[in-house]
């Protein structure tokens, strides 16, 4: 492996767990950034004389010394300087200082910084992308719609907001923990929700649920006690494991009672019931353990009409208590019309009150209407569902079933 290879891999695998040290003891996301960068031009030209012993180290203390360089050279240097303490004196670098990686696991303290309930919900979800995920200012505008541009600004808010509002960058106190935490999986949760609800050939958006799942099982392994985070995990690496099979070679949507299961990654299926199980050994089940309950029953039904429909519908009463919200109810209905009769799914979801201008409940009644032979009314229905719907492929879906029930719609 030559000098910039192994450059480059180091920065591949350690660059959160660097940008995070760096960050905590400095104080500034930008500075920390520079300094990082600063680093590894440095040894583009240093190590080609020898490789050192601990790469990381090595970056380390050299971006610790340029952003002692650049402080020094800045206005409120001298200020910054004595907040930061003498710091350790470096004569070599081959000997690195590993003392900015001592104190527990710094990726950790990084998300919850940069999932900090002072940040916009927006800007939370794009500075986790930026600055754990690694993703670029242009790679994350793409998926936001946005210009570059934009988005570099707000990246740079953020980060200055941070540093002059004092956040702080550490794992909140015990007492704050459940609280934030909560703050911390909501925004992987968006994170994967923006990229599974895309289009099925926008490689942009897949690369986002790779990331959100990424995220959810970092979070995982650094709280392996916190049943929620096992719980999205979990949940995560279950929805992902359909992605080869949701679309077919045009982009349409294969529904999943029509997917090919040999398609779904098994490996991934796997590895999130035993996540589940651990969080489930953990205490009563929270609502990210309570879905990922749901879809594992999805998941390990050998065809679709050998699914636990009644089991699903009693985890869904759970969820109802735990989480309630319309969706939740909806989906509630859907699973009591699979385990029961369409008649009975049709009058909750008639019951459900928010959901006018969602598409999937008019989806959803449409064909509990089809199938109890209310022809009118589930055409009726598909219509409003297709008018509602804002995709593609599923305004294509919603068009196929309703000429299926009305030859002559042209929709």
């Amino acid at each position: 492996m030559t000098s910039e290879q192994l450059l480059r891999t180091t920065y591949r695998e350690h660059r959160t767990r660097m940008l995070a040290a760096l960050v905590r003891v400095l104080g500034d996301f930008e500075l920390a950034e520079d300094a990082l960068q600063d680093a590894c031009a440095l040894a583009l030209r240093k190590w080609d004389g020898g490789e050192p012993a601990d790469p990381v180290a090595w970056l380390l203390t050299a971006a610790r010394n340029s952003a002692v360089d650049r402080l020094r050279r800045a206005r409120r240097g001298r200020e910054k300087l004595a907040e930061l303490g003498p710091g350790p004196e470096v004569t070599t670098m081959d000997d690195g200082d590993s003392s900015l990686l001592a104190v527990g696991d710094e990726r950790l303290s990084l998300i919850f910084t940069c999932c900090h309930p002072a940040l916009a919900e927006d800007v939370r979800v794009a500075l986790t992308l930026h600055a754990v995920a690694g993703l670029t200012a242009g790679q994350i505008a793409r998926t936001f719609l946005v210009g570059e541009a934009t988005l570099a600004q707000r990246l740079i808010r953020a980060k200055r907001k941070i540093r002059d509002a004092g956040i702080s960058l550490a794992v909140p106190a015990d007492h704050l923990l459940p609280e934030r935490l909560t703050g911390v999986l909501a925004v992987v949760y968006l994170i994967f929700t923006r990229g599974y609800t895309a289009e099925g050939d926008r490689p942009e958006y897949r690369e986002l649920q790779r990331e959100a799942v990424r995220l959810a099982k970092l979070v995982a392994a650094l709280m392996p006690d916190e049943p929620e985070a096992l719980g999205l995990a979990a949940l995560l690496l279950l929805q992902d494991s359909r992605a080869a099979a949701r679309y077919d070679e045009h982009g349409d949507v294969v529904l999943l009672e029509d997917q090919d299961r040999e398609r779904w990654d098994h490996a991934g299926i796997a590895e999130a019931v035993g996540l589940l199980d651990r969080a489930l050994r953990l205490g009563a089940p929270g609502p990210y353990q309570l879905q990922a309950a749901i879809a594992v029953l999805h998941a390990q039904a050998p065809s679709a009409d050998r699914t636990d429909w009644a089991g699903i519908a009693g985890l869904y009463d759970q969820l109802l208590v735990v989480a309630p919200s319309p969706v939740v109810a909806l989906n509630h209905a859907v699973a009591v019309a699979m385990a029961t009769t369409p008649a009975e799914g049709l009058a909750l979801i008639d019951r459900i009150d928010g959901l006018d201008r969602y598409h999937l409940l008019h989806a959803a009644r449409a064909d509990l209407l089809r199938r109890l032979g209310r022809t009118t009314d589930a055409a009726a229905a598909y219509r409003r569902a297709h008018d509602l719907a804002t995709k593609p492929a599923d305004r294509r879906y919603l068009a196929g079933r309703l000429r299926a029930l009305d030859p002559t719609e042209s929709s």
